[in-house]
């Protein structure tokens, strides 16, 4: 029986799928230095349709298919895709909807208009992503979020999935990185995001100002730590995060080779 610690990184972006800040470099570095170093891992990111599925080798994986997910009494077909990291033994799952993700940019349109349903491509993707875990039945140790669009994982696990055996005993990273879009999400963001009868409002009370910055804040407010990603990130909030009591805190290092990471899951994993 395999007594390795498991990591499971969620991110919207990794290279070399999708590269939309430095960030999405170090997930890669990061997947395959914790791969190396005696850790399981595997990764989750949105399939979003400016990824080329011929070039990156993306197939849809057959047996984990039939999860619908459910967002504001609508449900969404959740189909899951894989692909092999190059240059690593290491398993890539992407997720798709049809309606969600096939379009040919990520967030904004080619007039550069905020898609309306970012609010809801966030839930579905955040609560997606979860659901994916659960029926792999692989239980990791470490989940490392990274990205806005994962901001909502933290708090899902320490409320609607706080029973779920196979996330038991997990310990949440979230990284908080640079701003990347100043519109806000919609309107109806914080009712969609009340995906289970264990989130109440006041849950949502970080996430309020439903802008890049509060979804910093809401995934960092419910992660046992916090690491910072970029060194041009939200001044107010990276002052409110620098020292958290209870919570470990790495700060920004542009020159680092990322065993300072490697620590700190070894440390949560304990």
């Amino acid at each position: 029986m395999s007594t390795k610690k498991r990591i499971l990184f969620i991110a919207n972006e990794m290279s070399p799928y999708l590269e939309l800040t430095e960030f999405s470099e170090i997930v890669n570095r990061l997947a395959i230095k914790s791969n190396d170093n005696g850790f399981e891992v595997r990764c989750i990111m949105p399939r979003f349709g400016t990824i080329n599925e011929r070039r990156h080798r993306l197939h849809e994986v057959v047996r984990l298919s039939g999860i619908n997910v459910s967002v504001d009494n609508d449900d969404f077909p959740l189909q899951i895709k894989v692909a092999s990291l190059p240059n690593a033994r290491l398993q890539v799952y992407f997720l798709d909807n049809e309606d969600l993700f096939k379009r040919k940019f990520v967030f904004h349109d080619d007039k550069e208009e905020w898609f309306d349903d970012n609010s809801l491509r966030t839930i579905f993707f955040c609560k997606g992503a979860l659901e994916t875990v659960k029926k792999f039945g692989w239980p990791p140790d470490i989940i490392h979020c990274s990205g806005w669009m994962t901001s909502l994982i933290p708090l899902y696990l320490k409320t609607a999935y706080k029973k779920e055996p196979v996330f038991g005993h997990s310990k949440v990273v979230y990284t908080i990185g640079q701003n990347t879009f100043k519109e806000k999400l919609g309107t109806d963001f914080l009712k969609q995001a009340i995906i289970h009868a264990n989130i109440k409002e006041k849950d949502l009370e970080p996430f309020k100002d439903i802008n890049n910055t509060a979804m910093f804040r809401g995934g960092a407010t419910y992660a046992d730590a916090v690491t910072f990603g970029a060194d041009k990130v939200d001044k107010k909030l990276a002052e409110e995060f620098a020292k958290v009591k209870g919570k470990k805190v790495l700060a920004f290092n542009a020159e680092s080779d990322l065993t300072d990471y490697l620590q700190l899951y070894a440390d949560l994993a304990k």
